[in-house]
């Protein structure tokens, strides 16, 4: 089947492409997430992962370590302790 779309034709209910590839969907999920307490610091995360993607190599390596310390310490500024200990595992290699 062809992105965005299921096997009946019908569209694509993914979270990916609802939230993520869809713009005005992304919008509306990050403002949702930002606007409930119990969410926002999902909501930070993923800022915080696009604005690491986007910085220059030189960078990611100090940004890194502020994103390990903000969300994936626990007592960080904003720990995200539902995230799976794979997730915030430090890369190796």
């Amino acid at each position: 089947a062809p992105p965005g779309h299921t096997q009946d034709g019908g569209q694509d209910t993914s979270f990916r492409w609802q939230c993520v590839d869809q713009p005005i969907g992304k919008l509306l999920f990050r403002r949702f997430l930002e606007g409930a307490p119990e969410f926002a610091a999902a909501g930070a995360l993923w800022s915080a992962i696009e604005a690491f993607e986007q910085c220059e190599d030189a960078e990611r390596e100090e940004s890194a370590k502020k994103l390990r310390s903000r969300f994936f310490t626990p007592g960080g500024a904003e720990h995200c302790g539902f995230l799976s200990a794979g997730a915030t595992a430090t890369p190796t290699g």
